[in-house]
């Protein structure tokens, strides 16, 4: 007998990914940029190039932002693999 409080087995991949897990991804991309953006504002010098790249990256993930909203799961899925890659190269770098 099937008991409706065990976990189900489904066809969908165990790693599948919640609709919300890319917008997430993304915003915490974001963050980190504007946060960087911010403490290079405020530097004594701020590095032109430093804010010119800074700012198009996060101008990247405003597009990236709208593309989900319309975004396939294959999309989708490319969209949060990037980003999670991008998130755990800029968690090691650090600020």
């Amino acid at each position: 007998m099937h008991d409706p409080a065990a976990p189900s087995s489904s066809s969908e991949p165990s790693d599948a990914v919640g609709p919300q897990v890319p917008s997430d991804l993304v915003r915490e991309v974001m963050a980190w940029y504007t946060r960087e953006l911010l403490a290079e504002r405020r530097s004594s010098q701020p590095d032109p190039e430093r804010l010119e790249h800074l700012l198009a990256r996060q101008q990247e993930c405003v597009r990236d932002q709208a593309r989900l909203r319309d975004a396939d799961t294959q999309e989708a899925s490319r969209i949060t693999a990037l980003y999670a890659a991008r998130l755990k190269e800029l968690e090691a770098t650090g600020p």
